[in-house]
């Protein structure tokens, strides 16, 4: 059984937004701080395009989606999210969640299905 489900991708023109979703299943997320990571077709390392902290919550982006991707937490729902908005072709790709390190880099372990983001006209 893998840790995280991630859900919330699909096909959408550039200029929208989507909201992705991270439910952990083993786990309390506001333990761990997670990361969502976005992987291309064919290649195995996995991008970190936003984080969240374990105790404070503060977030980490890349300069790529600074400003338009924001990571967010609910306890209550033990579950972490990925709005994106201002969406962009060169966004596309498969988008997944896992624990990581202070680093920002995903903890050794299973990794979900992802989620496929395409953007395109």
């Amino acid at each position: 059984q893998v840790p995280f489900v991630e859900s919330g991708g699909g096909l959408v023109q550039p200029g929208d937004s989507l909201r992705l979703s991270c439910a952990a299943s083993e786990f309390t997320v506001e333990y761990y701080g997670i990361g969502w990571f976005r992987q291309a077709p064919g290649k195995e390392r996995k991008m970190v395009v936003a984080a969240i902290t374990k105790r404070d919550a503060k977030t980490y982006y890349p300069e790529s989606v600074k400003g338009r991707f924001t990571i967010s937490r609910d306890n209550a729902k033990n579950t972490v999210y990925l709005q994106m908005n201002r969406l962009e072709p060169e966004d596309t790709d498969i988008y997944y969640c896992a624990p990581t390190d202070l680093a920002f880099n995903p903890l050794p372990g299973p990794w979900g299905q992802g989620t496929q983001v395409t953007v395109s006209s």
